[in-house]
């Protein structure tokens, strides 16, 4: 089992390397055309997919901290592992450390998530993400991007906050009673925190690790990246306060657009639940789509 102090990050292998090859041949021939291509092209290593950058600069934060890693990466494959000696033989020509790691033969995976004790599930695996959120996993589906993570060696994470760190309560006010009651909501209960949404807990893992450097010198930064503005924006400074977790960026949007200001700050890659913005904000950085809350019912 992963230290309890360590930020444990799954992700599935076909979000860690291009393979579209391999199943574009389990489309055509099946399981048996599939696990002999695999062994046919054991040695031959597969190209990177588009978690590869973020999965590289992940692990080395570890080169940063004091002691042993306290960053791991978990894989998840839904091949077996005879079929799967090809990605391990890929890990190993990157030199990424990664060293634990689940075949589920053809299941989905997404189960192991809670065993291995992860913080976030990466996947391409639309139904996959879906599951590991209703376990109370924060997890993200990730759209193909082709850009790479930017080449700061400091990692950058930029978060939407309603239906993603925060529950989607007062989003479901917007989209069922329209903008005045939600702003007549959060004036109400500007002093009530908000519940937590799905990816509080990875916040707060981040924020460990933040909290072993000075803020000046950390290879970690946060930004709230947020269609709320004034004054709207009271409550979420009053939720993270009472949570106690640091946001280094809380941009407050008011409804414009995201994607200069995701640029602007360099992030590494960005999480929100609806998918009107995270299809635009692909073609510039990796992107994760989390399929929670009101936007994500129909």
């Amino acid at each position: 089992m992963p230290d309890d102090s360590n930020l444990v990050i799954a992700i599935s292998s076909t979000a860690l390397f291009d393979m579209r090859d391999s199943h574009e041949v389990f489309e055509k021939e099946g399981v048996d055309g599939f696990a002999e291509y695999q062994r046919r092209n054991e040695q031959v290593v597969l190209a990177p997919g588009d978690a590869f950058p973020l999965v590289n600069k992940l692990l080395r934060l570890n080169e940063r901290l004091v002691g042993k890693p306290q960053v791991e990466i978990i894989l998840l494959s839904r091949n077996s592992a005879d079929t799967g000696l090809r990605v391990f033989n890929s890990i190993a020509h990157y030199g990424l450390k990664i060293s634990r790691a689940a075949f589920s033969g053809g299941n989905s995976p997404y189960r192991y998530v809670k065993a291995f004790a992860c913080h976030l599930f990466l996947s391409t695996n639309h139904e996959d993400v879906r599951n590991a959120l209703n376990s109370g996993i924060a997890a993200a589906t990730l759209l193909p991007s082709i850009k790479s993570c930017n080449e700061s060696d400091q990692l950058r994470f930029a978060f939407d906050g309603d239906a993603v760190l925060f529950s989607d309560a007062s989003e479901r006010i917007y989209k069922e009673h329209g903008l005045e009651a939600f702003t007549e909501n959060e004036a109400r209960s500007a002093n009530l925190p908000m519940d937590p949404g799905p990816f509080k807990s990875f916040l707060e893992a981040l924020h460990r690790l933040q909290s072993q450097f000075k803020s000046e010198d950390c290879p970690i930064r946060t930004a709230l990246v947020t269609a709320r503005s004034a004054p709207s924006h009271e409550r979420v400074i009053l939720t993270l306060r009472e949570w106690n977790i640091r946001i280094d960026e809380s941009l407050f949007l008011g409804g414009l657009d995201k994607i200069e200001f995701l640029r602007s700050f360099g992030a590494d890659v960005f999480f929100d639940d609806q998918k009107i913005n995270c299809v635009p904000a692909s073609r510039y950085l990796s992107t994760g789509h989390v399929p929670y809350g009101v936007s994500n019912e129909n």
